[in-house]
């Protein structure tokens, strides 16, 4: 299925649009899934301990409350999320390794880019709602990633 968001938006305004200013990395400018979410504060060990894990197509959807004094996401873990078959990220938070990651097939949208890695303490929740905005993300959803934006929607679109 060929699709961009503003058409998504246009045909069905039950999907909802997650408002931020997104920075696009990595060589896919447009992906999709369905979502996995994790909880974090300056503290990617969760995301590597689900990037370890089958994608099957999902997206990571990383909420880091929007902190910018710390990456939460890097070239290896990327890599390692790509071995397995994820289709991209959405951080809520900071990226680094910004050359290496638009060099692998992954979609990935950050708020920003910090070089400073996080100290790994295992802190964080996976699979848990997180809350954007007055948005709901719930693991399950699904979520539409173009350069035009993020919009979510409860059910896969067809």
């Amino acid at each position: 299925m060929s699709w961009n968001t503003p058409d998504l938006s246009d045909d069905d305004s039950s999907k909802q649009f997650i408002a931020q200013q997104w920075q696009s990395f990595g060589l896919r400018r447009r992906f999709s899934g369905e979502v996995a979410t994790v909880s974090c504060f300056e503290d990617n060990s969760k995301v590597k301990a689900l990037a370890n894990k089958a994608g099957n197509g999902r997206v990571m959807i990383v909420d880091g409350q929007g902190s910018m004094r710390r990456s939460l996401l890097g070239d290896m873990i990327a890599q390692r999320a790509l071995d397995n078959g994820w289709s991209g990220f959405i951080i809520l938070g900071c990226v680094r390794d910004v050359d290496v990651l638009d060099e692998l097939d992954i979609g990935i949208k950050a708020l920003g880019v910090c070089p400073v890695k996080t100290e790994k303490r295992d802190l964080g929740e996976i699979e848990v709602v997180i809350k954007v905005g007055d948005i709901e993300i719930e693991p399950g959803d699904y979520v539409y990633a173009d350069r035009n934006g993020v919009l979510l929607a409860k059910h896969a679109i067809t």
